[in-house]
């Protein structure tokens, strides 16, 4: 094992880029370095780690197995020390230029992003917010790491060392077009299950969207059907299909999409949307800023 005194803790964030990526030019321009000088750090990583670490292929540098073992913890190492160094100072969010990236749905970016941007631009002009696509253990690893600062839905498997706060509940609204020949609000469940349907069928965490509907005896195989939620409006809005989607994204998009909507003739549970973060950067002042910011701009919505 190589002594930590021979390593830079320059390379070690190469690396992790290098994780992230799979592709040096693309870290050379994240780091803002040459080529190669990215390629002379993996040099010298690999001399002092005795492992090849990535290797060329069609897809990019792909890690061996020693650099996919060393992700995790190097990844937490250097997420501490760069908190550890940023709680020096308090955060201040005029000032600042922090780059925050939370993990959220289609349909929660639909929700969220519009006014995360308002506020940021009142309050925190130089803060920059990325969305991100994770869930299950992958979403745990880059909360471990400290790559991901929040995480907001309905996450069951996080498990221990992490904090969460609830925003809002919301039930669910049947959109359709207006001029629908026969969908109206007070349409029976014999009617409903006669619509043509359009199903969500990557609709986690709203699942229970479908077995509702499989419940009421609609058949999903027989309908429509797309990934995510966010393609909804445009297709409802020019077809007689119906689509089941949570309340605040049909609130969202009725009005500009000229939809109708109604409250549907089955029964499905309400969701709860939560707010999560890691328990180790419970106290960082720039995680505490945006949580607050999340609150106050969307937790009176309950």
């Amino acid at each position: 094992m190589a002594e930590l005194r021979n390593i830079d803790l320059n390379l070690l964030v190469v690396f992790q880029h290098l994780l992230q990526e799979r592709n040096i030019s693309a870290v050379a321009r994240r780091l803002d370095l040459s080529q190669p000088a990215v390629s002379n750090a993996l040099r010298r990583l690999r001399s002092a780690l005795g492992d090849e670490l990535f290797v060329r292929t069609a897809q990019g540098m792909q890690p061996t197995p020693h650099a996919e073992r060393l992700g995790g913890p190097v990844g937490e190492a250097l997420a501490l020390l760069s908190h550890t160094l940023d709680a020096t100072h308090d955060f201040r969010p005029e000032e600042s230029r922090r780059r925050f990236r939370i993990a959220m749905t289609d349909v929660g970016e639909i929700h969220f992003m519009p006014r995360l941007v308002k506020a940021c631009s009142r309050q925190a002009p130089g803060v920059r917010i990325d969305s991100l696509r994770l869930a299950g253990t992958d979403l745990r690893r880059e909360m471990d790491a400290g790559h991901v600062d929040l995480a907001i839905g309905a996450f069951d498997d996080l498990g221990s060392g992490f904090m969460q706060r609830m925003l809002f509940r919301q039930g669910y609204a049947t959109l359709f077009r207006r001029g629908h020949p026969t969908a109206h609000e007070g349409m029976n469940v014999k009617a409903f299950r006669a619509e043509r349907h359009l199903v969500v069928s990557r609709a986690a965490p709203h699942g229970q969207v479908n077995q509702s509907l499989e419940r009421a005896g609609v058949k999903l195989d027989e309908h429509f059907s797309v990934p995510h939620f966010s393609a909804v409006p445009y297709i409802v809005s020019t077809t007689d299909l119906l689509a089941t989607v949570p309340r605040k994204l049909a609130d969202t998009v009725a009005a500009q999409f000229h939809l109708g909507l109604f409250a549907p003739p089955i029964r499905i549970p309400a969701l709860q949307t939560n707010l999560y973060w890691h328990r180790r950067f419970h106290r960082d002042s720039g995680n505490q800023w945006l949580r607050a910011l999340m609150v106050d701009t969307f937790v009176e919505e309950n």
